[in-house]
């Protein structure tokens, strides 16, 4: 009997530290799809800015092509897409009722941090206080 409690404690503990692991993992996603989406943002500004200088007469197709173009959007999409596809394969270990909320509480707490940063006109006092939210919400989650 004991020695069925010892392996089952065993196992309990090392679920417990693949889930921190995967948790890692998770909030390695959503930062970095929160600082790519404030990124994202900006080569959007540019896109727009492009777009208001030239002709009307580009086609939606045009459109798109001119805008993977601009290489502070291309790029920053790359990197997101590659997240996604590490939060595929996390999703593929983990159970989507932690990865889900953990990951994208993440993303909109580094979404705010990141837009600050780059200079984005946020209210400061409430970004932080929702972030501290998420933190501690997320905190509840892992425990």
């Amino acid at each position: 009997m004991n020695l069925k409690f010892c392996f089952l404690a065993l196992n309990f503990n090392y679920g417990r530290e693949m889930v921190v692991k995967d948790v890692e993992k998770m909030v390695a996603v959503g930062l970095v799809w929160g600082a790519t989406n404030a990124l994202m943002r900006k080569g959007a500004v540019i896109w727009d800015q492009a777009l208001k200088s030239t002709p009307r007469t580009n086609t939606p197709i045009k459109k798109w092509l001119n805008l993977l173009l601009i290489w502070q959007y291309t790029v920053p999409f790359l990197i997101n897409l590659s997240a996604s596809a590490i939060f595929f394969a996390i999703l593929s270990d983990t159970p989507i009722s932690l990865a889900v909320p953990v990951t994208n509480a993440t993303t909109f707490a580094a979404t705010a941090v990141f837009g600050m940063i780059l200079g984005e006109e946020t209210r400061v006092g409430l970004a932080l206080f929702g972030t501290l939210l998420i933190i501690f919400g997320v905190y509840i989650c892992v425990m």
